[in-house]
């Protein structure tokens, strides 16, 4: 084999040890041949992206010795570096396998066999690599570090939030904080740019990452979680490790992993009923048993690791907080039997113990999140959360109570360099920044914060230290409550707010109440009087309503409408906005005073509207049964669910939702379900429903008003079946909300709702069509 010296630089850029994967590859060798080896680099770089490469022994030893524990190191070896340094590495835990390339084989082989970490040795570079390729295969799996927290049960277990047991809290709150905080542009930027940086000169995994950036949708993101890219590698290491900062730019891709998870749960796992380790990464197994036991590896070879099989009992029907799927029909890996885990998943510790095989058998069952002795203070913490809108100041005072200093400064600037220059939010992210300092010592910097403080109070004399909390209908739908999750019960019997004195056109009375709007911010709802061609404003507690829109009897004047239907606020205009169906049109109308409406859309047959978070406005059509969406300043707007052609139908397209995400959410009356079409999807999917008219837990009959709660679960009208159900994310049934006790007057019934709203409290509103009143049902705490 010809010799030449390696060159000091790496032929890559990115050769530094600040590695975004857990496992690298170091090559020792004084004499190798440059062309040859920066061809198997090449190669090399597809499998494991991280190569460092050194001349000398000793330098070797002391970077080797000085990595983490949760680092995975493949060595590469000559014949006689190896024998100098072996036995000073071998034993370190981030060294997993060592291979020996050498000109002569058998005389290597005769100290190397002493060794059980030393794979192979090889005289050959293409032998070296689809070695260390085979091995890989089974070393991604087993060798990665598991990110756990152990929530003890001993004497003043819960008592801290510092030690163990904060920890397994705070981790907990971290990964909700994280699928809460909307991702922005520059974010997704940033990641782009981290993981091009990270595979500056890896051929492969750049073009994996011209493709993501092409093709990713959210509903493939299971296939690219299971991918071997960079998407996995970077992502992975980023939730063992606990690397805040780059689980942070995967926040998107979290929260649509988390949401596949959700959709195939009920669908693909029944399993036996089994509850503490809270795991902090995507907890990647096997339903398959044989697997398993072949990842561990040959029963009869030495090596210096225990062997650990993990047996997990879990419910899909108990635990709803945390996710998990049998993905092996989404995966890009189809025939392996893979069921993976969300983040956070919390496991009970039932047994363990050694089998004959010298095995260690865990047995633990996944639970849910009020399962333990720290429901309490999990459950406080995380309303403290769930009740704000969720941004950078949040996160950053999180991480600030965990010790996390640095980090929090850095979310604390960030959010400083993305809001107004005028936005008040600065008075608490300047206070924030000043307390910081001091906490850490830097007393000059703090002063330094706290003059930026002044500065801007004597620039924007009437900022005020605004909370962060914003009601939940701050856009031109009512949103449920964060208070609302999959265990959340209402009362039975319902309080009459609106009407409930027959039908008429008095201020005590409504006739035939369609659409609701729930208006937390001025303590009011609004109501789309159908019959009555008006729309009304009642104040919580009050005995009559204001006419706010119409009221001049039925016509097409502007200060007329003629069966209006449904209402909306637009908070930025201070204006309602109208579905005016009899005149087939969409009419703003000015909150202040208004006396006449403003035509902003024509010829349409008009039976719903929403406004999502961008202030597009969103308008079913009856008539020709589609959503078309309208951009400010647009005229014409786009079909963005349903059309005529095969797949995209809808028979009678009622009312709709507008989540987060800009998926739509439709009630296709006459077809009774609820049908969800994906930003940019080009056919919808059925969410509710869609088994036929009838008055099962697995029909609809005539569904019209709906919403979505932040779990992804969707409360629907059952019109003809005078109730309200839920239906969870990927159920094969719903549940019965309220109603449900047949046609009629009591509190506990209605005569075909047709609309209903939360308010900020996830107090539940419903418009009792038949009955001429809106219930409100509260929350039942019992």
């Amino acid at each position: 084999m010809a010799t030449a010296r390696l060159p000091n630089d790496d032929f890559y850029k990115n050769n530094d040890d600040k590695s975004l994967e857990i496992f690298s590859i170091i090559w020792l060798d004084a004499n190798v041949d440059v062309k040859g080896a920066r061809n198997t680099e090449v190669k090399l770089r597809s499998i494991i992206n991280h190569i460092k490469k050194f001349q000398d022994v000793k330098q070797c030893q002391q970077y080797i010795k000085q990595a983490s524990q949760k680092d995975r190191l493949v060595i590469i070896v000559s014949g006689r570096l190896g024998l100098e340094i072996v036995p000073y590495i071998h034993q370190l835990r981030q060294v997993i396998s060592i291979y020996v390339y050498c000109m002569d084989k058998k005389n290597n082989e005769k100290w190397a066999y002493k060794f059980s970490k030393i794979k192979s040795v090889v005289v050959d570079l293409d032998e070296l690599v689809s070695q260390i390729t085979t091995d890989h295969k089974i070393q991604k799996k087993i060798e990665e570090p598991l990110s756990i927290n152990i929530f003890s049960t001993g004497i003043n277990a819960g008592k801290s939030t510092t030690g163990v047991n904060g920890q397994f809290v705070f981790s907990q709150i971290l990964i909700d904080c994280l699928l809460q905080l909307k991702s922005t542009e520059i974010d997704e930027n940033e990641l782009i740019k981290l993981c091009v940086n990270e595979y500056e000169g890896n051929h492969t995994e750049l073009s994996n990452l011209r493709e993501f950036q092409e093709y990713y949708l959210p509903d493939k993101v299971l296939w690219w979680y299971t991918k071997e890219t960079f998407f996995y590698k970077v992502l992975n290491a980023a939730l063992r490790t606990q690397n805040i900062h780059v689980i942070f730019l995967f926040r998107s891709l979290i929260y649509d992993i988390y949401r596949q998870l959700q959709k195939y749960q009920c669908k693909n796992l029944k399993q036996d009923i089994a509850q503490f380790i809270s795991v902090n990464s995507f907890f990647s197994t096997t339903d398959d048993r044989s697997t398993a036991l072949f990842l561990l590896g040959d029963l009869t070879t030495q090596i210096d690791s225990e062997r650990v099989l993990f047996e997990i009992d879990a419910d899909p029907e108990i635990v709803n907080t945390k996710p998990f799927a049998n993905v092996s029909e989404h995966s890009y890996f189809p025939v392996e039997s893979e069921v993976l885990f969300m983040i956070g998943s919390i496991f009970r510790l039932n047994n363990i113990n050694r089998d004959d095989n010298q095995i260690w058998i865990i047995k633990m069952t996944l639970c849910d999140e009020d399962e333990h002795d720290l429901k309490q203070v999990l459950m406080y913490m995380k309303q403290q959360i769930e009740s704000r809108e969720m941004n950078l100041r949040i996160l950053g005072n999180l991480l600030w109570e965990m010790g996390k200093f640095d980090l929090a400064e850095t979310y604390f600037t960030r959010s400083l360099k993305q809001i107004p220059l005028n936005d008040p939010l600065h008075i608490s992210l300047y206070e924030d920044l000043g307390k910081l300092a001091s906490q850490r010592g830097d007393y000059d910097m703090s002063m330094k914060w706290r003059q930026k403080l002044l500065t801007f109070k004597g620039k924007n004399p009437l900022a005020t230290n605004v909370s962060v909390n914003k009601t939940n209908n701050s856009i031109g739908q009512s949103l449920p409550s964060n208070h609302i999750n999959n265990n959340t019960k209402w009362k039975q019997h319902g309080i009459t707010i609106v009407g409930g004195n027959g039908h008429g056109n008095q201020l005590n009375q409504l006739c035939g109440p369609e659409g609701i709007y729930v208006d937390d911010d001025h303590q009011a709802v609004y109501i789309a009087d159908c019959c009555n061609n008006r729309i009304v404003k009642w104040k919580y507690g009050a005995k009559n309503g204001q006419v706010v829109a119409g009221g001049n009897g039925i016509g097409d004047r502007s200060d007329q409408l003629t069966l209006p239907n449904d209402v909306i606020f637009d908070k930025k205009n201070d204006s309602l906005i109208i579905c005016d169906q009899g005149n087939r049109r969409v009419v703003r109308w000015s909150r202040q005073n208004g006396t006449k409406g403003e035509t902003i859309i024509s010829d349409i047959d008009c039976q719903s509207l929403t406004m999502d978070n961008n202030g597009d406005l969103y308008v079913s059509d009856g008539w020709k049964n589609e959503v078309r969406r309208w951009k400010q300043g647009e005229t014409e707007g786009t079909t963005v669910a349903g059309g005529n052609e095969q797949g995209n139908r809808f028979d009678w397209a009622t009312h709709i939702f507008v989540d987060k995400d800009h998926s739509i959410y439709v009630s296709d009356g006459d077809n009774h379900r609820v049908m969800k079409w994906m930003k940019r999807a080009k056919e919808g999917i059925i969410v509710a429903g869609g088994n036929g008219e009838g008055n099962s837990l697995t029909h609809l009959s005539l569904p019209q008003g709906v919403t979505v709660d932040h779990l992804g679960n969707v409360y629907v009208a059952d019109c003809n079946n005078h109730r309200i159900m839920r239906w969870s994310e990927g159920s094969c049934e719903g549940t019965i909300v309220v109603g449900g006790n047949g046609e009629g007057r009591k509190p506990n019934q209605f005569t075909r709702p047709t609309d209903l709203s939360f308010d900020v409290e996830g107090n539940l509103y419903v418009t009792d069509w038949g009955n001429h009143r809106i219930q409100k049902f509260e929350i039942d705490l019992n």
